[in-house]
């Protein structure tokens, strides 16, 4: 399936993120994917927190990492990031790869849902700024 939107970010594994044999802990690999994903919806010109202000969050319903390689204090890595679908939801595949060596770490995939922010009703379609941002990427 060809990505919809794509991005990337190169983060270095903080000292805070790791445990005493200098190995990240596996649950900041989700913080990792969080940060790629927003600096990805930056590049359209959206941020989570402006469509909390239009009246939509966007809980993440799965999400599904494998885990190949550990990341170690220092070390730099790259989250790759692509956009597979967004009208029902948003699929976000993710690839997190030594930045200098190109070794893969991780693959994850993430699904979030939209969400009436005033009612937590969910929404059953995208809202359109969402769809208009997109197909103005793509185009």
């Amino acid at each position: 399936m060809k990505p919809i939107l794509t991005g990337e970010t190169v983060l270095e594994v903080p000292f805070h993120d790791v445990d005493a044999m200098g190995v990240a802990w596996h649950g900041h690999y989700v913080k990792y994917l969080e940060i790629a994903r927003t600096a990805m919806m930056r590049q359209v010109g959206l941020d989570w927190q402006q469509m909390k202000d239009w009246g939509v969050i966007w809980p993440v319903v799965t999400c599904n990492l494998k885990y190949i390689r550990p990341l170690k204090y220092g070390q730099s890595v790259r989250v790759q990031c692509s956009l597979l679908e967004y009208q029902q939801r948003i699929r976000i595949t993710y690839l997190l790869s030594d930045a200098l060596t190109g070794e893969r770490v991780n693959k994850a995939e993430t699904v979030q849902l939209a969400v009436d922010s005033a009612t937590g009703e969910l929404l059953f379609e995208c809202p359109r700024v969402l769809t208009e941002a997109l197909e103005g990427a793509q185009a």
